[in-house]
C-alpha cells in the first residue's frame, strides 16, 4: 500500500472519531437539559404547593372543621344561651361524660336557667372529651356533636339538659350509641328532623368538638367542670364551696345598676324533662338554693376515670 493511501484512511478515521465524540458530546448536553428542566419543573411545582398550603393557613384540620349555627367565641368554639347583652357571663367547660359536670348540672340547672330568662346571665359553653381521653370510646365526643347539631334546631339548651339527666356512668360508653343520641332527642318536641338526623351520623361537628378539646388542654385550667362568673373561676373551691343560693348573689352583686339583657324566646327555649323525671312524674322536687356544690374532677397529666 502507498504511504499517500495510508494517509488517506488515517484521515477518515480522525475524521469518524472526531464526529463520534462530537455526537457524544450533543447526547451528553441533551441530557443535561432534560435533568435541568426535570429538576425546575420540581421546583416550580413545589412552589405552586407552598403557596397554596400557605394561603389555606397551613393546618387542614383547622380550615376543615365546621362551626354550629350561632356559635361565637374566639375560632367560634363557644355555644351562647340566654340573651346576648346579659351583664354577666357564665363560661362553663363541660364533658357530658364527666360525672362531676352532672352533678354541677342537677344541682344549678334551674338557678342558671332562671338567671337567664330573666336576661340576668347568659352562659357560654364550651363542649370537651376529656373522658374519652381516659378512658377511651367516643360517648363525650358524639354527645358534643349531638348538642352541636342541636344548635342548629335552636334546641341546644333543652336537649343539653336531656343528656345530662339521662347521662350513664363514666365508665359505660353509652352515649356513644347514636341510635341512643338520637332516641334521647326525641324528648325534646321538634329536635328529630332529617337534617338533625344526618349531623349526629355523619359527626359534622366532629373536628369543632376536637378543636374545643385541645383549646381546653393549653388553657392552663385542669378540670371539668370548669366554670367562671366574669372570667372568675367559682366552683370547686373546698374552703368556701359555691351553692347555688350564692351564685344568685354573685350574680346579683355582678348586675347592680346594671340594665337586665333583651330575652327572647329563642334565647330561653324550654328544657325537656327527661322520662321518668320529677317534672314528667308530678312529684316534686328539691329547691335548686338547697342543692350543695360537687367537686369537680380534675384532669390528670396521665390517662384516668377522671374527667
Amino acid at each position: 500500500m502507498s504511504e499517500k493511501n495510508r494517509e488517506g484512511k488515517r484521515t477518515a478515521r480522525e475524521r469518524l472519531q472526531e464526529q463520534r465524540a462530537q455526537d457524544q458530546r450533543r447526547q451528553k448536553r441533551k441530557r443535561t437539559a432534560i435533568v435541568a428542566g426535570s429538576v425546575v419543573g420540581v421546583l416550580v411545582i413545589g412552589a405552586v404547593i407552598g403557596v397554596l398550603v400557605a394561603n389555606s393557613g397551613g393546618d387542614s384540620e383547622e380550615a376543615a372543621a365546621v362551626s354550629p349555627a350561632g356559635a361565637t367565641g374566639e375560632n367560634k368554639l363557644v355555644i351562647p344561651t340566654g340573651a346576648s347583652d346579659a351583664p354577666s357571663t357564665l363560661t362553663v367547660y363541660e364533658d357530658f361524660r364527666c360525672p362531676a359536670c352532672g352533678a354541677f348540672e342537677q344541682g344549678y340547672r334551674d338557678t342558671v336557667h332562671a338567671l337567664e330568662d330573666k336576661g340576668q346571665l347568659k352562659v357560654d359553653y364550651h363542649l370537651v372529651r376529656i373522658i374519652d381521653g381516659n378512658l377511651g370510646g367516643t360517648g363525650s365526643l358524639n354527645a358534643a356533636n349531638a348538642a352541636a347539631c342541636a344548635q342548629d334546631q335552636n334546641k341546644f339548651r333543652a336537649y343539653h339538659d336531656v343528656l345530662y339527666r339521662n347521662q350513664p356512668p363514666e365508665q359505660d360508653d353509652k352515649f356513644a350509641s347514636k341510635p341512643y343520641l338520637l332516641q334521647l332527642a326525641g324528648q325534646v318536641p321538634g329536635l328529630v328532623t332529617p337534617a338533625f338526623t344526618t349531623c349526629v351520623n355523619k359527626g359534622t361537628y366532629d373536628d369543632w368538638v376536637n378543636k374545643n378539646n385541645s383549646a381546653f388542654s393549653s388553657s392552663g385550667f385542669n378540670s371539668t367542670p370548669t366554670v367562671l362568673l366574669n372570667g372568675k373561676n367559682i366552683y370547686g373551691a373546698e374552703a368556701a364551696p359555691l351553692t347555688p343560693q350564692k351564685l344568685e348573689q354573685m350574680v346579683a352583686e355582678a348586675n347592680k345598676g346594671k340594665k337586665p339583657g333583651t330575652v327572647t324566646p329563642s334565647a330561653t327555649p324550654p328544657s325537656a324533662p327527661a322520662s321518668g323525671s320529677a317534672a314528667a312524674s308530678g312529684t316534686a322536687s328539691a329547691p335548686a338554693s338547697s342543692a350543695p356544690a360537687s367537686p369537680p374532677a380534675s384532669k390528670p397529666a396521665t390517662p384516668s376515670a377522671t374527667g
